[in-house]
């Protein structure tokens, strides 16, 4: 009879916790155009014309993969590192699944940057877009500790 009640407190307990989550926002949404496979594959064939901004840490670059031409420039970091971007070029934010992308692109639209849209690595893959599988150079054993 205690567990029966133990286990009915605790199933009505998550329950409470899961609608009192459900009608919480994780901030306001972001206005950036999330890029489809093909826009994305369209921008590109324009190389000269485009930069990639990847907000990702350099462990899930090296673990998920990337594109061969991008900036590492990670989120937190975006607002203080505007100057090195280059004005002429047309960016596309990238992360995993474009949800901190998204976050990269209106920043970087707010800051007068002409801006395609947000990417997502791993939704580009999943959609049978091909990403470039980046190793991390091995430690150098002549570097001071």
């Amino acid at each position: 009879m205690k567990k029966l009640i133990l286990m009915t407190l605790l199933a009505a307990a998550i329950a409470f916790g899961q609608a009192n989550n459900a009608g919480q926002k994780k901030g306001p949404a972001s206005q950036a155009k999330v890029l489809t496979r093909a826009e994305f594959d369209d921008l590109l064939t324009k190389p000269e014309q485009i930069l990639i901004i990847d907000v990702r840490r350099p462990d899930e670059v090296t673990e998920v993969g990337g594109f061969p031409v991008y900036l590492s420039i990670q989120i937190n970091d975006l607002p203080n590192r505007l100057a090195w971007i280059p004005k002429d070029r047309t960016l596309i934010a990238l992360s995993n699944h474009a949800a901190r992308a998204g976050r990269a692109a209106d920043i970087l639209t707010k800051a007068g940057f002409k801006v395609a849209g947000a990417a997502g690595a791993q939704t580009y893959e999943a959609d049978g877009g091909k990403l470039t599988k980046i190793v991390a150079p091995p430690p150098n054993p002549n570097a001071k500790k």
